[in-house]
């Protein structure tokens, strides 16, 4: 009888992380370059010093899903998607080099070039930073170019380049904050074949009907799991009974 509370009460609490994992990715559906959790588990059994004759549900995988989202067009200057593969090396707030596909970009009141989650971006020399009253342009490459406004037309001056890497997605980490990092901690070098579109940003991976059934199948599961321990309940006060009359 204990078995089946075991299996039942393992079950139910993994039910619940993944149910929190798909409501995350649902909030985040229209999260710029946000790339949806995926949450996997299986069946362990528990080993003691007897026969193995209970199991429990563990976490099997955590990871990512790595498809690209749609590439929406905004016009912006300061907006850059990702074309195909490849993330935009940013500075996270504890100072790390962390990595994300979300490419809508400002100036700060220094001209430091930032996203709009505040982080800073990392450029080929460091940060990139933007001189006043120029307007802003973005290569394919992730060249930062300006035009003084005060000299129209004027040549266009490069500021430095975005550094754009294509890390093995393996490798790759989330953290707390939402930024990618690499799991050993090393830093992923520029690739020069990493490529963005200028005046878009990528929209979220997640599709929020699946996410929606998933979360009805997650439901349902979840009372099935509790159904199993309530029927354990019965059949162990019906024992109890028996052997009280015995």
């Amino acid at each position: 009888m204990d078995r089946l509370v075991y299996t039942a009460m393992t079950g139910a609490r993994h039910v619940m992380e993944q149910q929190a994992t798909v409501s995350n990715n649902l909030a985040n559906a229209t999260t710029t370059g946000f790339r949806a959790q995926l949450d996997t588990f299986r069946a362990v059994p528990v080993v003691s010093e007897g026969l193995p004759t209970r199991a429990f549900v563990v976490d099997s995988t955590v990871g990512s899903d790595w498809r690209a989202g749609p590439i929406q067009t905004t016009g912006r200057s300061l907006d850059i998607a990702i074309r195909d593969q490849g993330w935009i090396a940013v500075q996270s707030a504890d100072g790390s080099e962390a990595y994300t596909r979300n490419g809508s970009l400002k100036i700060t009141e220094n001209g430091i070039l930032q996203t709009t989650s505040g982080q800073t971006v990392i450029g080929d020399g460091g940060p990139i930073t933007v001189p006043p009253d120029t307007n802003v342009s973005i290569a394919s490459d992730g060249t930062v170019s300006v035009i003084d406004n005060n000299f129209q037309p004027g040549p266009a001056n490069t500021l430095g380049r975005i550094k754009l890497v294509n890390p093995d997605t393996k490798t790759l980490l989330r953290g707390d904050d939402g930024l990618f990092r690499i799991a050993d901690g090393t830093v992923a070098q520029a690739d020069a074949n990493v490529r963005v579109v200028d005046g878009a940003l990528e929209g979220s991976n997640v599709n929020p009907v699946d996410s929606m059934v998933n979360m009805i199948s997650l439901a349902r599961q979840f009372e099935m799991q509790m159904s199993l321990m309530k029927n354990a309940e019965n059949n162990a006060a019906k024992a109890t009974q028996i052997l009280a009359l015995s």
